[in-house]
């Protein structure tokens, strides 16, 4: 059985009754890679997540192979030679929400803190970002940059110039009750 499965079903079964909730309703993974010579855009709308407003504790699966990119053969390279994605087919987050007050409503700036798993590589991260509170949802937002080589993903020296070291990560999980 998938281990990220397990945590987050063990996270659902654990919150008592009077705990807050929520699963994701709609997701949105987009990264940007801005080399010398070309820009690269790819999205991913098939995120799950759950996050227990009560503990903080929030958990997410991204699969891999759900980029969708402006050129197939962008995708193409993107599973086969960088991400790996028969090997490592999904990314994951496991962590806290820190900062927030749920009865206070309204978007408030939060720190996502936790463990990141890109490629097989997992990292401490600390992650600046927004939760928004508004009649039994919750949307989650951040903005952030991964480094390839901290993930061990590779580019090869021919095509140095159109792949970014550092990529930027753009989050949003909508999340209900």
């Amino acid at each position: 059985m998938n281990k990220l499965f397990c945590v987050l079903v063990g996270i659902g079964t654990v919150v008592s009754t009077y705990a807050q909730k929520f699963t994701t309703e709609k997701s949105s993974i987009v990264f940007f890679s801005d080399a010398a010579l070309e820009d690269i855009t790819a999205s991913n709308l098939k995120a799950i997540s759950i996050f227990d407003a009560t503990k903080g504790e929030v958990a997410f699966s991204v699969p891999i192979k759900e980029f969708e990119f402006e050129k197939a053969l962008m995708k193409e390279h993107f599973n086969e030679k960088y991400l790996e994605s028969e090997k490592f087919p999904k990314a994951t987050f496991q962590g806290v929400f820190e900062g927030y007050t749920v009865s206070q409503g309204g978007a408030q700036p939060v720190t996502a803190k936790g463990k990141l798993t890109i490629h097989g590589v997992t990292r401490e991260v600390v992650i600046p970002g927004t939760l928004e509170f508004s009649a039994g949802k919750v949307v989650a937002k951040a903005k952030f940059i991964v480094k390839l080589e901290d993930y061990k993903i590779k580019i090869p020296q021919i095509v140095w110039q159109n792949i970014a070291e550092e990529v930027e990560v753009t989050i949003e999980f909508n999340y209900q009750s």
